[in-house]
């Protein structure tokens, strides 16, 4: 191959990185059901307040998938459409972020925001098609 060639290639596989076109795939099972665990169960688990004032279950894949009580907050493939992402990414009111962190909720001695990575993780799972892997 030619220097200018390997040059070129060389730039679209940067370009790519940094546009995040060859992100690896994220796994629901090892990347996202922790963050859920870590930070979502005890209010969305069996009994928690999550489950009784909305039906939204973080236990499984498939609680996860069909939502709340409201609808559906995963839509495969766009995360700017999942009200899962919205809430989590901060991009709704403030009384509805999840987890609950406004003024109230930290007087109340609940959660704290997700970390930009955990965000990520969970965007890029629904843009990937939201897959039970």
């Amino acid at each position: 191959m030619s220097a200018k060639l390997l040059i070129k290639v060389g730039i679209l596989v940067l370009s790519m990185q940094l546009l995040g076109c060859t992100r690896s795939e994220v796994s629901f099972s090892s990347d996202v059901q922790p963050i859920f665990e870590k930070h979502c169960i005890e209010c969305h688990g069996s009994s928690g307040e999550g489950i009784t004032t909305s039906g939204f279950s973080v236990l499984d894949y498939d609680g996860v998938m069909r939502g709340t009580s409201f609808g559906k907050v995963v839509v495969p493939g766009s995360s700017m459409s999942s009200a899962l992402y919205l809430v989590v990414a901060q991009k709704t009111a403030p009384e509805i972020h999840m987890p609950p962190h406004h003024t109230e909720a930290w007087a109340e001695g609940r959660g704290s925001p997700l970390s930009a990575d955990d965000v990520a993780i969970i965007a890029d799972w629904i843009d990937q098609g939201a897959k039970n892997n």
